[in-house]
């Protein structure tokens, strides 16, 4: 169990980072001057990574739960799961706590 809670935070950790790096970087690339440009390459490059994303978030939260499940390990998995989705909410209740505060 203390080992499933460990995966769990670190993979919500995990996801949290990567969340905070990529909307960084799309806060920091709105600032350039992008209003008049008109090409198909800026929705493509979003949807690449919105897929990307997906990929990513998807295999640190899911990945390990299945590989467990898949092992036979299907209590711990489950456990796994339910504390990463746990964690990661209080990450996310954390962040709209800060929001909240700052406006």
């Amino acid at each position: 169990m203390k080992k499933a809670l460990k995966y769990a935070f670190l993979d919500s950790l995990g996801t949290a980072l990567y969340i905070i790096l990529v909307a960084s970087l799309i806060y920091f690339l709105n600032t350039g001057n992008f209003d008049n440009t008109r090409s198909v390459i800026i929705p493509i490059t979003m949807l690449m990574l919105l897929v990307f994303s997906a990929a990513i978030v998807g295999s640190l939260i899911f990945g390990r739960p299945i590989l467990w499940y898949m092992e036979g390990n299907k209590k711990e998995a489950i456990s796994l799961l339910l504390n990463t989705l746990g964690i990661f909410l209080v990450f996310t209740l954390i962040a709209v706590f800060v929001l909240l505060t700052i406006i």
